[in-house]
């Protein structure tokens, strides 16, 4: 093959790998539109993973009024305390991170509500600045096309209680025996305790530690009138 026409067949290659990564990124900014429609259940990677493994996995989506307000004050105590207030990122928060990291310390999470919706929904876990770079934007864009209330109805409907256990109503079910609307405070402190590492820490045999941090976590929910007004106000 002559070298002018190896050279334009690798470059006709390089932009059709241009254009699909192009539509990859794109994407996830386009269903953030589409997810913004009442009716419209997103699912998560994890539970793409799942069926693509013939593992399959449980996830009965409720209503956020179908859902006891216990459970929302707790999370939001638990995972994003300026949960009504940010526009998807805390940036006071992310800039004791970055300055952590550039000190050589141990960095602690910064992630918000809307922040891990978005990485849920459309990346992957692990700790990766690849990964921060796609979900700071997405989780801008989705603040400000979602409402706080549909943010916070989307990530506890797809967010991991378990192995296979997405979503509160499943949790509910799965660890209580009982509905997403029926959950009372101590247990909607513990299913929020347990949501950075749902595997680990379960939230129907909660170890010393946990029950620790639950009770914190019931002491600021009952006063977190205030600050679920984005929500329900």
């Amino acid at each position: 093959m002559p070298t002018r026409q190896r050279r334009t067949t690798a470059l006709g290659i390089a932009k059709r790998l241009a254009m699909v990564l192009g539509v990859l990124l794109l994407l996830p900014y386009a269903l953030v539109l589409l997810y913004a429609l009442p009716f419209v259940r997103p699912v998560s990677t994890l539970m793409v993973a799942d069926l693509a493994g013939f593992q399959g996995y449980e996830r009965r989506w409720v209503a956020l009024d179908d859902i006891a307000p216990v459970l929302v004050q707790s999370v939001m105590m638990s995972e994003d305390g300026q949960f009504c207030v940010h526009g998807g990122v805390d940036w006071v928060q992310m800039r004791g991170v970055v300055q952590d990291a550039l000190e050589g310390e141990a960095t602690r999470g910064a992630s918000t509500i809307p922040m891990q919706t978005v990485k849920n929904l459309f990346l992957w876990n692990g700790r990766s600045f690849l990964r921060k770079a796609l979900e700071l934007p997405l989780a801008l864009w989705a603040d400000l096309v979602w409402s706080k209330r549909r943010t916070m109805e989307i990530y506890l409907n797809i967010a991991e209680w378990g192995p296979q256990i997405y979503g509160i109503e499943a949790a509910a079910q799965h660890h209580f025996k009982t509905s997403a609307k029926k959950l009372n405070r101590r247990q909607a402190a513990l299913l929020a305790v347990s949501l950075p590492n749902p595997i680990d820490r379960v939230a129907s045999r909660p170890s010393r530690g946990m029950q620790r941090l639950a009770s914190v976590v019931e002491r600021r929910a009952r006063g977190s009138g205030e600050y679920i007004r984005c929500v329900y106000g």
